[in-house]
């Protein structure tokens, strides 16, 4: 295997393992949240699904760039050929989605949490909770869309 590969294939750890560290600790704060309203409301479920829901997107997108790791360096379904350079460029290419998702997926648990709140007390500003916790997301997009963006035109560099 070479070291290419290797650092590749650590790049796609990262962008998975640290994307879906922050949706899992975002989900559970929020659900946290979630839990203690509907102690005292479980009409409110729906509402708070949204919420609860929304800091684990982080998680899939990790999964989705580390798919396209696999496939563009051939470890699915082609030829394995990674050179050091390129195992390099992958490693910095997943950097954005690792750090973004896992910081945004934790901010935006928060966030959550405290639309949960709003919600408790005023469940008809339901969706201006849900807007709150979704600008998060933008900049969790944002780093999803460079990291796969680039990954896909890495086998291209010369």
């Amino acid at each position: 295997m070479s070291s290419g590969l290797v650092i590749a294939l650590l790049s796609m750890v990262l962008a998975i393992t640290l994307s879906g560290f922050g949706s899992v600790k975002g989900v559970g704060i929020a659900s946290q949240a979630a839990v203690g309203v509907l102690t005292e409301d479980p009409s409110k479920f729906g509402r708070l699904l949204v919420l609860q829901l929304l800091p684990g997107t982080q998680g899939l997108y990790g999964f989705v760039v580390a798919i396209m790791v696999l496939v563009s360096t051939g470890v699915l379904g082609g030829e394995v050929d990674v050179s050091l350079t390129h195992g390099l460029a992958y490693f910095m290419t997943c950097l954005p989605m690792a750090l973004g998702g896992f910081y945004s997926a934790i901010i935006q648990g928060k966030v959550a949490a405290a639309g949960i709140n709003l919600i408790s007390k005023r469940p008809e500003e339901s969706g201006k909770a849900i807007v709150a916790a979704s600008l998060v997301e933008l900049y969790a997009i944002l780093a999803f869309v460079i990291s796969l963006l680039v990954v896909i035109q890495i086998p291209n560099i010369a």
